[in-house]
């Protein structure tokens, strides 16, 4: 089958790798119809992880069932199904918590948590970014999807990750009808945080980013555009908000956070946020933050650390949470939105290409050239 392969920083290849086939009774073998480039994959791309070059990306997948192991009861050949990019098993105890972001069963490394298709550090499994995809633990790991799933694929795709992972921020800020929230990142989870504070009842949703095409998305939903390289973000969230900060924030940005000029300050979001939510208010982290970055231009972030603000944190007497979204516990209800028409987030799409684009599309991606807000893979679709 063809995949994406990654072959070193920033090279991607399209070539032949084997097979995905059915290796448990309780495998799931999906042909992928469409895989999204997710703003996680970079990070990879880019060389910042220790993902090994000749596997493949993607863990943002929806397609069609093909074939079902012996100890499958649920899901049939002919499934339009979903896959969350937690690769979870259902029944280790953080999986009866709800929490399957943390299964302990898909990850082999025991003093590890949580797997995912095609990720650096969350087991070997292979990505989406594919013709064919084995699923693990299927009945568990599927979403089935409606009779619209062929023809809205490119809003049922979010599901896999960006819209479940932009409301889990929401979840862990504690979003309320008529909060205003502040969200730090436009890049396609930003996007969704600011529709997921939008559906939960948000007075106002305030979305910091420098890049026009994100901001003008974030407008298009009502939100509040604030670009970054032409006002003080914090100032211009305390102006909005009487001076007192917003009730709640939202960090979808990550370690890789940088000034208007590309000077990467890896606290630089968090801090901000700390300054921009008021007394009492509440901090949901779903950017990516990673235990080392060899890569990092300072030493602290080069060791996984920060330089945070916990004193004005502490004395404000705020709240965080962190962590990557456990897709299950959102991905029915907000299925079950985009099928009644309440939400919409392929609005983010820029392009659908097929899979032998994808070295241009990570490399237009990666330089967050305009336009490019969100690129979703075609594994079926003809060559252009």
């Amino acid at each position: 089958m063809k995949a994406v392969v990654y072959e070193g920083p920033r090279q991607v290849s399209v070539k032949e790798v084997p097979d995905a086939r059915i290796e448990r009774p309780t495998d799931v073998l999906v042909r992928i119809t469409s895989a999204n480039i997710c703003g996680s994959d970079l990070h990879m791309y880019e060389g910042r992880t220790d993902f090994e070059p000749g596997r493949w990306f993607g863990h943002e997948n929806l397609g069609q069932v093909v074939e079902v192991g012996d100890g499958v009861d649920k899901v049939r050949v002919g499934d339009w199904v979903v896959l969350p990019f937690n690769i979870s098993c259902g029944h280790c105890k953080n999986c009866e918590r709800q929490l399957t972001n943390y299964c302990l069963t898909a990850q082999p490394e025991l003093k590890m948590a949580g797997a995912a298709y095609g990720f650096a550090d969350m087991g070997p499994y292979g990505g989406g970014q594919a013709e064919l995809l084995r699923v693990p633990w299927g009945d568990f790991n599927c979403l089935r999807l409606g009779e619209d799933a062929e023809q809205r694929q490119t809003d049922y795709v979010m599901l896999a990750d960006i819209f479940p992972t932009g409301y889990h921020a929401t979840e862990m800020a504690g979003v309320k009808p008529g909060d205003q929230t502040v969200i730090y990142g436009a890049g396609p989870v930003g996007l969704m945080a600011a529709l997921s504070a939008t559906i939960r009842g948000a007075s106002k949703v305030m979305v910091v980013d420098r890049h026009p095409d994100r901001l003008r998305l974030a407008e298009s939903i009502g939100a509040i555009a604030i670009d970054d390289s032409k006002v003080d973000p914090v100032q211009a969230v305390l102006e909005q908000t009487m001076g007192l900060g917003a009730d709640n924030g939202c960090e979808c940005v990550g370690y890789q956070a940088h000034e208007p000029d590309g000077q990467e300050q890896a606290n630089l979001t968090m801090n901000r946020l700390v300054a921009s939510v008021r007394f009492t208010g509440t901090i949901g982290t779903v950017g990516v933050f990673v235990p080392q970055d060899p890569g990092a231009g300072d030493e602290l972030a080069k060791q996984g650390k920060l330089a945070f603000d916990f004193g004005m944190f502490w004395f404000k007497g705020q709240h965080i949470g962190t962590g990557q979204a456990p897709v299950k516990k959102y991905n029915r209800q907000l299925r079950d939105l985009i099928a009644g028409g309440k939400a919409e987030p392929s609005f983010i799409v820029s392009h659908e290409l097929p899979l032998d684009r994808a070295p241009e599309a990570y490399e237009h991606f990666d330089k967050r050239d305009d336009g490019w807000t969100k690129v979703v893979l075609h594994p079926a679709m003809a060559g252009a």
